[in-house]
């Protein structure tokens, strides 16, 4: 089994809404780091020296490789990203290898059959 690695920055407002989207397209679970912060094209502003970010999450979902079109748009559209240039981006890689998954692997290959 092959699998992507989906990294996702997202306002945390809405890290639930996006995780609860990616399951329904066939993420078996994810991590997420809270309280990232990041800048865009435009310098973040601040008030008296203080940033006024909003916060971020950091999601990484380990999603097998059939799946991962369709979790990558589930999660674009839960997070609303296309709104403006505020609401976060994502993105996926290749993973050449992964221990630990074992325990996923025989729901994946079902759910994998099906959207097949």
């Amino acid at each position: 089994m092959h699998f992507k690695l989906i990294i996702a920055f997202v306002n945390h407002n809405k890290t639930d809404k996006i995780i609860d989207a990616a399951r329904k397209e066939g993420a078996t679970g994810s991590t997420i780091i809270s309280q990232a912060r990041g800048e865009g094209l435009k310098h973040n502003r601040t008030f008296l020296g203080l940033s006024m970010d909003t916060p971020r999450d950091v999601l990484l979902l380990l999603v097998e490789q059939h799946l991962a079109r369709s979790i990558l748009e589930s999660v674009a559209k839960a997070g609303e990203f296309n709104r403006d240039d505020q609401e976060g981006i994502a993105f996926q890689i290749d993973v050449e290898d992964a221990v630990g998954v074992d325990h996923q692997i025989k729901a994946l290959e079902t759910t994998v059959e099906r959207k097949l």
